[in-house]
């Protein structure tokens, strides 16, 4: 229960429009740990699991995982001490403008909008797919003119027109899934739970029936020799199975985005935060286990190695459908919440100046904001009707690894800044917990680079578009940060 002081905190009016129609508090534990699940399982276990272990770790894949999962850990902790020290909607975001300055705090926003926006137009195009094929079992053929992007490519250098006209699939999805966010945050929390047990249910069913058919001569050799190339197997080849299997873990920051609409933030937040990444990490290492271990790792590398897996397993027939079907809801559940978390950073902006007042607007009748979740969502069916899920994804990795250095910097800048500053939620050992966060994000940024080196020129240009729109509008908004954090918060 909230203490007193707090109670009286979240009772304030709003400091920046006294008069604004408040976000509803409705989001308890289980909810925030929904939302957490709901943006982590998707693509990561349904699609990632089964690529890094064909291409770069084999069955040590599994140790991939527990790598992953150890560094998301630490930027997880972080992201709990903040939340329960700034509870408020803007995630990084936020947590930059009040320890960093609105500079950073703009560049981190800016970069946000990869995270979350460009992520659920690439998911919704990769839902699009799973989607075509599940009518495709049933007999019916939908129109490739009409399922497939107009452009096609690699890379953003080797766009180029296919002779298809939109993705209809992913343009429907992401307007359905617009409309419950509109409705209410308490009918998109029991929307998004609703699907989140169904793929947990789902993947439950798979590891369950899966576990008894797993062979040892599968997992052998449990780490493949390198065959002289670095992220070939071996050592470096687990390392960079870590690498790609981490983006399978982003998303449990969009807890942190719920805070206005938590009823307890200070206390909620931290255990969604942290809840949702502990189950999310069981069940990748156990799916991870049953994929390579049913059938042979080497022939993983497909769009469904999960669908792909099972089917190997003449008594597990019965279960691919059904693995299609978890496979819809899972990416339609990250789809769903990479829009509210969108939605919910560009109100947060607003408020404090850096974006026009409309996305800040608040729906009278059912206190979400209608207007930006309209923009952001116009935007999500633009990219996902026009772009192929590829390049779209190879947007969102660098956006989400500098939100995840801010946060660790920021948590220590304030442990120096605010040493005495209420924490509900504090970090043991954190001046060895923020640093591995740091260092492993940075690493993983690193790698990224250097394995695409066109992706370092994509952020410069994409940083270049942000600075031009804060300087025309941003710079002369801006307001101060309501939470500068000090020792007497």
């Amino acid at each position: 229960m909230a203490d007193a002081d707090e109670t009286a905190e979240l009772a304030q009016p709003d400091p920046i429009v006294a008069s604004e129609i408040h976000l509803h508090r409705t989001l308890g534990p289980f909810s925030l740990i929904m939302i957490g699940i709901g943006s982590i399982i998707g693509a990561g276990i349904f699609v990632i699991a089964g690529t890094a272990a064909a291409e770069h770790a084999g069955p040590a894949v599994l140790i991939s995982f527990l790598i992953a999962g150890v560094g998301c850990f630490f930027a997880g902790l972080c992201y709990a001490e903040f939340a329960s020290m700034i509870p408020e909607s803007g995630s990084s975001y936020t947590y930059a403008y009040a320890t960093m300055g609105r500079y950073m705090a703009w560049f981190i926003g800016w970069n946000m909008v990869l995270e979350y926006l460009v992520s659920a137009a690439g998911v919704a195009a990769g839902w699009s797919g799973y989607f075509v094929s599940l009518l495709h079992d049933f007999g019916i053929n939908f129109p490739t003119t009409f399922a497939n992007a107009p452009l096609e490519g690699t890379g953003f250098e080797h766009l180029h027109l296919t002779g298809d006209i939109m993705n209809l699939p992913a343009v429907v999805l992401i307007a359905g899934l617009s409309a419950f966010l509109i409705v209410g945050v308490r009918e998109s929390a029991k929307f998004n739970g609703f699907m989140v047990l169904i793929k947990v249910g789902i993947v439950l069913l798979v590891i369950l029936f899966g576990l008894p058919f797993v062979q040892s001569a599968n997992l052998h050799p449990f780490i493949p020799p390198n065959q002289g190339q670095w992220g070939k197997f071996g050592i470096s080849g687990i390392l960079a199975a870590s690498g790609m299997i981490f983006f399978a873990y982003i998303g449990f920051e969009a807890v942190s985005v719920a805070a206005q609409e938590a009823k307890n933030p200070r206390r909620d937040l931290p255990i969604g935060i942290l809840g949702s990444l502990l189950i999310c990490t069981v069940l990748y290492i156990l799916m991870a286990i049953v994929l390579t271990g049913i059938t042979n790792w080497r022939t993983l590398d497909v769009p469904d190695p999960v669908s792909f897996a099972v089917s190997k397993i003449a008594t597990l027939k019965w279960l691919v459908t059904w693995i299609d079907v978890g496979a819809m809801v899972g990416l339609a559940s990250v789809t769903f919440v990479s829009l509210y978390g969108q939605s919910r950073v560009f109100y947060s902006m607003a408020r404090d100046g850096f974006l026009p007042p409309a996305f800040a607007a608040i729906h009278k009748r059912f206190h979400t904001p209608h207007i930006g979740t309209y923009i952001t969502s116009a935007f999500a069916i633009l990219l996902a009707a026009v772009f192929p899920f590829d390049v779209l994804a190879e947007l969102v990795s660098v956006g989400t690894l500098l939100a995840f250095i801010a946060v660790c910097a920021g948590v220590l800048i304030l442990r120096i800044t605010a040493p005495r500053a209420r924490r509900q939620f504090r970090i043991a050992y954190v001046w060895f917990v923020a640093p591995a966060g740091v260092l492993v994000c940075t690493g993983m940024m690193v790698s990224l680079f250097l394995s695409s080196p066109d992706t370092l020129s994509r952020l410069i240009i994409w940083t270049g578009i942000g600075v031009v729109i804060f300087a025309i509008y941003g710079y002369w908004h801006t307001t101060p940060s309501k939470w500068n954090v000090t020792n007497e918060s």
